[in-house]
Protein backbone atom coordinates (compact mmCIF):
# COMPACT_ATOMS: atom_id res chain seq x y z
CA UNK A 1 0.00 0.00 0.00
CA UNK A 2 1.62 3.04 -0.89
CA UNK A 3 1.60 6.48 0.56
CA UNK A 4 0.20 9.34 -1.66
CA UNK A 5 2.78 11.12 -2.11
CA UNK A 6 4.84 8.36 -3.87
CA UNK A 7 2.48 8.15 -6.45
CA UNK A 8 3.63 8.31 -9.95
CA UNK A 9 2.27 12.13 -10.22
CA UNK A 10 2.66 13.84 -13.85
CA UNK A 11 4.73 16.80 -14.22
CA UNK A 12 1.73 19.29 -13.66
CA UNK A 13 0.86 16.80 -10.44
CA UNK A 14 -1.97 14.82 -11.86
CA UNK A 15 -3.02 11.45 -11.89
CA UNK A 16 -5.95 9.75 -14.37
CA UNK A 17 -8.77 8.76 -12.18
CA UNK A 18 -11.21 5.95 -13.81
CA UNK A 19 -14.54 6.57 -11.52
CA UNK A 20 -16.51 3.12 -11.53
CA UNK A 21 -19.50 1.98 -9.78
CA UNK A 22 -18.63 -0.25 -7.09
CA UNK A 23 -22.17 -2.21 -7.60
CA UNK A 24 -22.05 -2.89 -11.23
CA UNK A 25 -19.06 -2.65 -12.15
CA UNK A 26 -20.17 0.39 -14.86
CA UNK A 27 -17.40 3.16 -16.06
CA UNK A 28 -19.02 6.65 -15.20
CA UNK A 29 -16.47 8.87 -16.24
CA UNK A 30 -11.96 9.65 -16.31
CA UNK A 31 -11.47 12.23 -14.64
CA UNK A 32 -7.80 13.68 -12.98
CA UNK A 33 -7.23 14.22 -9.31
CA UNK A 34 -4.02 16.17 -7.71
CA UNK A 35 -2.62 15.36 -4.00
CA UNK A 36 -5.14 17.79 -2.61
CA UNK A 37 -7.93 16.51 -4.38
CA UNK A 38 -7.10 12.77 -3.63
CA UNK A 39 -6.60 13.53 0.08
CA UNK A 40 -9.97 15.50 0.18
CA UNK A 41 -11.26 13.04 -1.34
CA UNK A 42 -10.07 10.25 1.47
CA UNK A 43 -11.43 12.66 4.52
CA UNK A 44 -15.13 13.55 2.53
CA UNK A 45 -15.73 9.96 1.66
CA UNK A 46 -16.83 11.88 -1.88
CA UNK A 47 -14.90 11.77 -5.12
CA UNK A 48 -12.79 15.43 -5.24
CA UNK A 49 -11.42 16.00 -8.57
CA UNK A 50 -8.96 18.24 -10.43
CA UNK A 51 -10.67 20.44 -13.43
CA UNK A 52 -7.74 20.73 -15.86
CA UNK A 53 -9.89 23.99 -17.76
CA UNK A 54 -10.52 25.42 -14.57
CA UNK A 55 -7.56 24.74 -12.75
CA UNK A 56 -8.60 24.32 -9.34
CA UNK A 57 -10.54 21.17 -7.50
CA UNK A 58 -14.22 20.33 -8.24
CA UNK A 59 -16.04 18.62 -5.28
CA UNK A 60 -18.54 16.16 -7.70
CA UNK A 61 -22.16 16.98 -6.97
CA UNK A 62 -21.26 20.65 -5.11
CA UNK A 63 -23.46 22.30 -7.70
CA UNK A 64 -25.69 19.23 -9.38
CA UNK A 65 -26.32 16.85 -5.98
CA UNK A 66 -25.08 14.30 -7.78
CA UNK A 67 -22.52 13.74 -5.08
CA UNK A 68 -20.62 10.10 -5.64
CA UNK A 69 -19.92 8.35 -1.86
CA UNK A 70 -16.43 6.50 -2.45
CA UNK A 71 -16.30 2.79 -1.68
CA UNK A 72 -12.54 2.14 -2.17
CA UNK A 73 -9.42 3.26 -4.69
CA UNK A 74 -7.17 1.41 -6.54
CA UNK A 75 -3.43 1.65 -7.85
CA UNK A 76 -2.51 0.51 -10.65
CA UNK A 77 0.79 -1.56 -11.04
CA UNK A 78 2.66 1.26 -12.23
CA UNK A 79 1.18 3.74 -9.88
CA UNK A 80 0.60 6.11 -11.96
CA UNK A 81 -3.24 5.72 -12.53
CA UNK A 82 -6.13 4.80 -9.91
CA UNK A 83 -9.87 3.41 -9.91
CA UNK A 84 -12.20 5.11 -8.01
CA UNK A 85 -15.72 3.36 -6.57
CA UNK A 86 -18.40 4.94 -6.18
CA UNK A 87 -21.67 4.51 -5.45
CA UNK A 88 -22.94 7.62 -7.37
CA UNK A 89 -26.32 9.84 -6.19
CA UNK A 90 -27.18 10.57 -9.68
CA UNK A 91 -26.37 10.25 -13.23
CA UNK A 92 -22.25 11.03 -13.51
CA UNK A 93 -21.98 12.94 -16.58
CA UNK A 94 -23.14 16.53 -17.74
CA UNK A 95 -25.65 15.36 -20.24
CA UNK A 96 -27.71 13.57 -17.43
CA UNK A 97 -26.05 10.08 -18.48
CA UNK A 98 -25.69 7.73 -15.94
CA UNK A 99 -22.25 7.29 -17.58
CA UNK A 100 -20.13 9.91 -20.05
CA UNK A 101 -19.19 6.63 -22.01
CA UNK A 102 -22.36 6.08 -24.45
CA UNK A 103 -21.39 7.01 -27.55
CA UNK A 104 -20.11 5.02 -30.46
CA UNK A 105 -17.35 4.99 -32.29
CA UNK A 106 -17.53 3.92 -35.89
CA UNK A 107 -15.96 0.67 -37.15
CA UNK A 108 -16.09 -0.65 -33.58
CA UNK A 109 -19.00 -2.38 -31.85
CA UNK A 110 -20.92 -0.27 -29.09
CA UNK A 111 -20.27 -1.82 -25.85
CA UNK A 112 -22.11 0.91 -23.20
CA UNK A 113 -24.94 -0.71 -21.67
CA UNK A 114 -24.07 -4.54 -22.19
CA UNK A 115 -22.47 -5.96 -19.76
CA UNK A 116 -24.64 -7.77 -17.10
CA UNK A 117 -23.41 -5.03 -14.12
CA UNK A 118 -24.23 -2.26 -16.88
CA UNK A 119 -27.69 -3.74 -17.20
CA UNK A 120 -28.76 -4.93 -14.05
CA UNK A 121 -28.15 -1.51 -12.48
CA UNK A 122 -29.96 0.59 -15.19
CA UNK A 123 -32.98 -2.32 -14.65
CA UNK A 124 -32.49 -0.82 -10.53
CA UNK A 125 -32.52 2.57 -11.09
CA UNK A 126 -35.53 2.27 -13.92
CA UNK A 127 -37.63 0.12 -11.14
CA UNK A 128 -36.84 2.81 -8.77
CA UNK A 129 -38.08 5.70 -10.92
CA UNK A 130 -41.01 3.50 -11.96
CA UNK A 131 -41.75 3.44 -7.87
CA UNK A 132 -41.21 7.10 -7.45
CA UNK A 133 -43.13 8.29 -10.86
CA UNK A 134 -45.75 5.53 -11.13
CA UNK A 135 -46.13 5.77 -14.67
CA UNK A 136 -49.51 5.34 -15.63
CA UNK A 137 -49.51 1.55 -17.99
CA UNK A 138 -46.31 -0.07 -16.91
CA UNK A 139 -46.53 -3.75 -15.51
CA UNK A 140 -44.13 -2.52 -13.01
CA UNK A 141 -46.21 0.38 -11.31
CA UNK A 142 -48.97 -2.19 -11.09
CA UNK A 143 -46.79 -4.37 -9.45
CA UNK A 144 -46.02 -1.53 -6.65
CA UNK A 145 -49.73 -0.92 -6.81
CA UNK A 146 -50.97 -4.29 -5.29
CA UNK A 147 -47.98 -4.35 -2.93
CA UNK A 148 -45.27 -6.30 -1.29
CA UNK A 149 -47.61 -9.74 -0.93
CA UNK A 150 -48.16 -9.96 -4.81
CA UNK A 151 -44.76 -8.77 -5.82
CA UNK A 152 -43.02 -11.96 -3.78
CA UNK A 153 -46.11 -14.05 -5.13
CA UNK A 154 -44.70 -13.25 -8.43
CA UNK A 155 -41.01 -14.29 -7.10
CA UNK A 156 -42.29 -17.13 -5.59
CA UNK A 157 -43.80 -18.30 -9.92
CA UNK A 158 -40.86 -17.08 -11.34
CA UNK A 159 -38.47 -19.20 -9.56
CA UNK A 160 -40.75 -22.51 -10.16
CA UNK A 161 -40.70 -21.57 -13.46
CA UNK A 162 -36.84 -21.32 -13.76
CA UNK A 163 -36.70 -24.21 -11.94
CA UNK A 164 -39.21 -26.47 -14.24
CA UNK A 165 -36.99 -24.28 -17.15
CA UNK A 166 -33.90 -25.79 -15.73
CA UNK A 167 -35.10 -29.28 -15.58
CA UNK A 168 -36.16 -29.37 -19.05
CA UNK A 169 -32.81 -28.78 -20.03
CA UNK A 170 -34.19 -26.16 -22.68
CA UNK A 171 -31.35 -23.86 -22.28
CA UNK A 172 -33.67 -20.75 -24.21
CA UNK A 173 -36.28 -20.90 -21.87
CA UNK A 174 -33.91 -21.15 -18.87
CA UNK A 175 -32.92 -17.72 -19.99
CA UNK A 176 -35.90 -16.15 -20.79
CA UNK A 177 -37.24 -17.22 -16.92
CA UNK A 178 -34.19 -16.09 -15.08
CA UNK A 179 -34.18 -12.45 -16.36
CA UNK A 180 -37.76 -12.67 -15.34
CA UNK A 181 -37.04 -13.80 -12.07
CA UNK A 182 -34.00 -11.19 -11.75
CA UNK A 183 -36.50 -8.58 -12.66
CA UNK A 184 -38.99 -9.58 -10.22
CA UNK A 185 -36.44 -9.90 -7.44
CA UNK A 186 -35.25 -6.25 -8.21
CA UNK A 187 -39.10 -5.20 -7.81
CA UNK A 188 -39.21 -6.97 -4.65
CA UNK A 189 -35.94 -5.51 -3.42
CA UNK A 190 -36.85 -2.08 -4.08
CA UNK A 191 -40.52 -2.20 -2.44
CA UNK A 192 -38.29 -2.96 0.86
CA UNK A 193 -36.25 -0.40 0.24
CA UNK A 194 -33.20 -2.77 -0.55
CA UNK A 195 -30.46 -1.73 -2.40
CA UNK A 196 -28.44 -3.98 -5.04
CA UNK A 197 -25.33 -2.36 -2.85
CA UNK A 198 -26.71 -3.98 0.30
CA UNK A 199 -26.52 -7.48 -1.21
CA UNK A 200 -23.29 -7.06 -2.67
CA UNK A 201 -21.99 -6.10 0.68
CA UNK A 202 -23.65 -9.34 2.35
CA UNK A 203 -21.99 -11.06 -0.64
CA UNK A 204 -18.70 -9.46 -0.22
CA UNK A 205 -18.95 -10.41 3.27
CA UNK A 206 -19.84 -14.05 2.66
CA UNK A 207 -16.70 -14.82 0.53
CA UNK A 208 -13.54 -16.40 1.95
CA UNK A 209 -10.17 -15.88 0.66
Amino acid sequence: MKRIDNLQWDEKGLLPAVVQDADTGEVLTLAYVSRESLLKTRDLGETVFYSRSRKQLWHKGESSGHFQKVVGVALDCDGDAVVIRVRPEGPACHTGARSCFFEGVEGFRQIGGSSFGEVIGDLEHLIASRKELLPEGSYTTKLFERGAKRILQKVGEEAVETMIAGVSGDRAEMIRETSDLLYHLLVALREMNISLGEVAAELSARRRP
